[in-house]
């Protein structure tokens, strides 16, 4: 059975390109569910098992994190990649393990901002209570 679609992560983005735009750069200008390219880098000095994520534009964007190239190195032939979003720590790609074209998936709505509901059973802060308002203007 072939495994599900995944997103995978995309690190190294503040590390500079040897030539071309910037990594950071790259990864504003790429546009969810366009094309990306894995690429071995056998030369790598810093890891010989190293994957470099390359955008639509032949930029390379990152990497593959180490934790998982060797892994997503053995299925390389058959593995499709899209760009998906970009994040604080580089981007994010999409990746399907059976030569199907991937797509985006779903992004869950993330409520932020909202306080908490009071709890019911909680208590009150008794060194503060709180105050009262004052409608009667009479300290300006």
């Amino acid at each position: 059975m072939p495994r599900p679609p995944m997103s995978i992560a995309v690190v190294g983005a503040d590390y500079p390109n040897k030539r071309g735009p910037g990594r950071r750069f790259e990864i504003a200008m790429c546009a969810p569910g366009e094309s990306v390219d894995l690429r071995r880098e056998p030369k790598n000095p810093a890891d010989s098992r190293a994957i470099g994520v390359y955008s639509a534009r032949d930029v390379q964007i990152g990497y593959v994190p180490a934790e998982q190239a060797q892994w997503i190195g053995g299925q390389l032939a058959v593995i499709r990649a899209i760009f998906q979003r970009a994040d604080t720590f580089g981007a994010v790609i999409r990746v399907t393990f059976d030569g199907s074209e991937p797509a985006l998936p779903v992004e869950k709505p993330v409520q932020r901002g909202a306080p908490p509901p009071p709890d019911p059973d909680g208590y009150g802060d008794d060194d503060w209570p709180p105050r009262e308002p004052k409608d009667d203007f009479s300290s300006i």
